[in-house]
């Protein structure tokens, strides 16, 4: 896929969100899609390492196929300029599939570390984090959300985007007999995402349009 200058780049780490799909579906702009569980990238190696700091006339062979693995997902990552992220928790955390996907971009000298800030500097994002229990008050893991505020700090204060975040909660409430309870405050969270998702798309296009 190529990115595309005045597209929005949507990355899935695992599955669908419906949150997300309220923003693709108000953002009538050129879209590229990279769906991280259809088509996993590698996870950093040694090679991949290595070669951030080895001229590439040097490369050995893994070198050289783990640089290639880096340019192709950071000439997408830049070639877009606003970001959607649907990453949602698995174990406390974020997907492994996201991660290696942070690593393989978050290059000193390509999409950070350069003399002028991150190339993606000011470039709006969102992420939208699904959880099948909650972080929020009054739900089971109230303030265990190692996934948002990681995200943010990365994306931000490596990368240099504008983050906006939001989480649709206890998404397992209406299905899990002892979440039952919470059923109320699921449907409030799910209602509270779709609109946040549709207002954010209309701020990304007049973001975008400036």
């Amino acid at each position: 896929m190529t990115a595309l200058p005045t597209g929005l780049r949507r990355l899935r780490a695992q599955h669908g969100d419906p949150a997300a799909r309220s923003l693709r579906n108000t953002w009538d702009a050129p879209v590229v899609h990279r769906d991280l569980a259809a088509s996993p990238v590698p996870h950093l190696s040694a090679a991949g390492i290595a070669a951030w700091g080895t001229d590439p006339a040097r490369h050995s062979a893994e070198q050289a196929a783990a640089a290639a693995v880096q340019d192709e997902l950071i000439d997408q990552f830049l070639g877009a300029s606003a970001y959607l992220f649907a990453v949602p928790m698995y174990n406390l955390t974020m997907p492994s599939v996201f991660k290696a996907w942070l690593d393989q971009v978050i290059v000193k000298g390509r999409s950070f570390g350069l003399p002028d800030g991150p190339p993606a500097s000011g470039r709006p994002a969102l992420v939208v984090s699904a959880r099948g229990g909650g972080c929020g008050p009054g739900t089971p893991n109230h303030g265990k959300d190692f996934v948002v505020p990681a995200l943010e700090t990365i994306l931000h204060d490596l990368l240099g985007l504008e983050v906006t975040s939001f989480t649709p909660e206890l998404t397992m409430a209406p299905v899990v007999p002892a979440l039952a309870h919470l059923v109320p405050i699921h449907k409030a969270s799910l209602t509270d995402a779709h609109q946040q998702a549709r207002r954010r798309a209309e701020k990304f296009r007049d973001q975008i349009a400036v």
